[in-house]
């Protein structure tokens, strides 16, 4: 009578004891995969909606420049004096300098310089 019980029971623990390895490498593959490529794109596509004229840029082909023009889709890129390329956004690599961000690390020094000044310790 328990081993009938037992019997019983047994096909839904082996069902359980089959399913539980897939479960456990899609957990694993979300984790270490899925997740940080949903994290990459989603920086990816803040990068290329934040770029602005006068960014300086590397686009896939790893041509070095600086936006000249940019609508929606289409960038112009400056590359040398009279020179000018037309990419679309999405061959922007990734964004060298920015002048907000220069301007923001100029910012510091400047307060610095300011305030070595005010103390009188400033050397010459």
């Amino acid at each position: 009578m328990y081993l009938q019980e037992a019997a019983a029971a047994d096909p839904a623990t082996s069902a359980v004891g089959l399913l539980l390895p897939f479960v456990v490498m899609f957990l694993v593959f979300y984790f270490l995969l899925i997740r940080p490529q949903q994290k990459r794109n989603k920086l990816r596509n803040q990068m290329l909606s934040a770029l602005k004229k006068g960014d300086k840029i590397v686009t896939i082909g790893g041509l070095h420049g600086t936006i000249d023009s940019i609508t929606d889709d289409i960038i112009v890129l400056k590359v040398s004096d009279g020179v000018r390329l037309t990419f679309d956004r999405s061959a922007v690599n990734n964004v060298v300098s920015s002048p907000n961000i220069d301007e923001k690390k100029s910012e510091p020094k400047e307060e610095n310089e300011a305030s070595k000044e005010a103390d009188g310790k400033v050397k010459d």
